[in-house]
């Protein structure tokens, strides 16, 4: 989805243009979102993303923009390398060019908070600026920009082009850049003066910010992917970084390998892997990792001894040693030089970090002790991750925690009812045996079980699906293998966890069978006896150990025979398009696992795509799906046979997609 200006000698290239993102508000509410661009584009004026504004100095008036509010949380969300290029505006009536000029000047005065005095490789008050005006009934959009900074005319933008691969755009010449950074703070502040503790606090978080800055910091970089050459970590002095410090006479004349590393550009660490296979992604995208280090061993022109500073306290003061993990992502060029990326992108970022913390009551960090601890998130719709940092002291699901993500939520344009931002959809940088990293979605059982599986023979039928967010695919994890035929029901309910945990509503382990025994006796629907023992359990006790393990309530359909469920296809098909999720059919003795079913509505005909638990080889695909232990199944299949019982009632499970965030 590429955007492109003719006639006027610019070429704006629209990079991305999600429905999620840069949809227009509900029919007539005016709203306004951040655009987002980046320096390492070909093109000054491509956007990568919006950002709607959600703090306002007044709710009825779209241009009294809260902007030290919206700073704070751009500073933290946005990843370096990105940065605000423009705003949109959706609006209900008006003067387009009026309000566009209006629009232009939010995203200047933005820029000059988040950039202030125009510090920094994205000066704020120079290059290109956007301003777009929507119409909040129709969605349409006209665009209009300024090549110095918003100073002169804003000029029309005539036609627009979108990109069909904007993840290529973005993805193909562009890496990333990972840093953690375990930091203390110590500060002595006086136990009768929270003013001067504020004070002190602040003074440690600069005093550790400015230490990123000089020369005895430095920094490796190294590839997080398993490649089959093996590559030598590049090592950057601090020296190298900033101006050189006179007692390093002796130590700055580098040797040819040094200047050598210090030449390299980011490619040095990315491979060649996307531009083959053409998967383009931020998942996917090659990533530097960065350590950063402080560096003790100074070479000193004499002799020196330890020394110490004494401060004597002029009142009863206190010992306080807040310790925070930094972690940053950097979105940098594969062309730009490394020694280029750690001053402009990655010591930035650590320094935007830290001083984040800074932000709020000290009185809370003096007795609340708060766990804050930076996320990486790149939620569907969103080309590029962004950063959130979150309080651990509060649990997932207490209000506090849930109104934040809520906040998110509203700020990039999510759904209100998918888990994304929860800690367990977080990025991984962790790498695998593999070499492959991503999110820890749980054991590496099977897999996407259904793939080649023959048609279900329902001719002109519609296939209803469990439902994935993105492709649609059957992902979830396959608990086969009984016990001497024992337990398909247990089976059955480790599947239906597994696709909650791979759909990311939970990040709880897939539980034995003996916990699952336990959470019935914890609730008092069994005797303590229960648990160890080889009884059967069917939907209803399944239906209590999702609701007690996940809080996820579950509807129920009971049919008095196997010849009935046909009846239900229509009901069934309405759930998997609605709910998406895996069903669980128990009947006399035996349970399964329902993933979809296939209905012609004209004709009643029918077919029930079954995972069949009672499976008992090893974990193979291919004999899997030849013996029919996954596939679709007709309640009377061709030769007359019927698959569901005529004589057994059948109870049908059905989970209930929680709406959450």
């Amino acid at each position: 989805m590429g955007l492109h200006i003719h006639g006027t000698g610019l070429n704006l290239i629209w990079a991305w243009f999600c429905a999620l993102s840069l949809r227009s508000p509900p029919r007539g509410v005016p709203g306004l979102q951040w655009l987002i661009g980046s320096r390492f584009f070909s093109d000054p004026l491509a956007i990568a993303s919006a950002f709607r504004s959600i703090h306002a100095l007044s709710p009825n008036d779209l241009f009294s923009v809260d902007y030290d509010k919206e700073s704070e949380d751009l500073r933290v969300l946005l990843i370096r390398g990105f940065h605000v290029i423009g705003a949109l505006a959706f609006q209900k009536d008006g003067s387009t060019d009026q309000v566009a000029r209006k629009v232009a000047n939010a995203a200047l005065e933005l820029k000059k908070f988040l950039v202030p005095d125009g510090a920094g490789s994205d000066n704020a008050q120079n290059g290109w600026v956007i301003g777009a005006v929507g119409d909040s009934d129709t969605g349409d959009i006209q665009f209009f920009a300024s090549g110095d900074g918003g100073r002169s005319h804003l000029q029309t933008v005539p036609s627009v082009v979108y990109d069909n691969d904007p993840d290529k755009y973005i993805w193909e010449k562009g890496c990333l850049m990972h840093c953690q950074l375990p930091i203390k703070l110590p500060f002595f502040y006086p136990m009768n003066n929270s003013a001067d503790a504020s004070e002190m606090y602040s003074s440690s978080i600069g005093a550790t910010a400015s230490k990123l800055k000089q020369s005895d910091v430095s920094f490796v970089l190294e590839s997080s992917k398993k490649r089959a050459e093996i590559l030598e970590p590049v090592f950057l002095r601090g020296y190298d970084l900033f101006s050189a410090d006179p007692s390093f006479v002796g130590w700055s004349d580098t040797t040819s390998r040094e200047s050598d590393q210090k030449s390299r550009l980011c490619s040095h660490f990315c491979s060649h892997s996307s531009l083959v296979t053409g998967n383009y992604s931020a998942e996917n995208a090659d990533i530097i990792e960065v350590t950063a280090l402080l560096n003790r061993s100074i070479m000193l022109t004499g002799p020196a001894a330890p020394g110490a500073v004494f401060f004597p306290a002029l009142e009863e003061a206190k010992l306080l040693i807040p310790e925070f993990n930094l972690d940053i992502l950097c979105y940098a060029s594969k062309d730009l030089p490394l020694i280029d990326a750690i001053r402009e992108l990655v010591i930035p970022a650590l320094i935007d970090q830290l001083g984040s913390y800074k932000i709020g009551n000290v009185s809370n960090l003096l007795t609340e002790h708060p766990q804050l601890r930076p996320y990486h998130f790149n939620p569907p719709g969103l080309l590029h991750p962004v950063t959130v940092i979150y309080e651990l002291s509060y649990g997932e699901n207490e209000m506090k925690q849930v109104e934040v993500r809520k906040l998110f939520h509203a700020r990039l344009g999510l759904r209100t009812d998918r888990p994304l931002l929860r800690i367990s959809n977080a990025l991984s940088f962790i790498v695998d045996g593999t070499g492959s990293r991503g999110r820890q979605k749980g054991p590496s059982l099977l897999k996407d079980v259904h793939i080649g599986i023959p048609s279900s023979g329902v001719t002109g039928g519609v296939v209803s699906l469990v439902e994935e967010d993105g492709p649609p695919m059957l992902r979830f994890i396959v608990y086969v293998n009984l016990l001497e035929g024992w337990g398909c029901a247990y089976r059955s309910l480790q599947t239906i966890i597994s696709w909650f945990k791979l759909q990311l509503y939970t990040s709880i382990d897939v539980p034995s069978h003996r916990e699952i025994q336990k959470s019935l006796v914890e609730i008092g629907d069994k005797e303590p006896s229960f648990v160890g023992s080889r009884e059967w359990i069917g939907a209803i006790e399944l239906s209590f150990v999702l609701d007690k393990l996940l809080g996820v309530s579950c509807k129920v359909i009971n049919v008095r025979s196997g010849s009935e469920l046909p009846e239900k296809c229509q009901e069934l098909a309405l759930h998997f398009e609605v709910q998406g999720t895996p069903i669980m059919i128990g009947g006399g003795v035996l349970a399964y696992t329902l993933l979809g079913v296939d209905y012609n509505k004209a004709t009643g005909d029918c077919a029930f795509l079954i995972l069949d638990p009672h499976y008992t080889g090893s974990d193979d695909h291919k004999k899997i799906i030849n013996g029919g232990w996954c596939g679709w199944k007709k309640a009377v299949d061709n030769k007359g046979k019927s698959f569901f019982l005529h004589d057994k009632f059948y109870n049908l499970l059905l989970p209930q997609r929680p709406d959450m965030v």
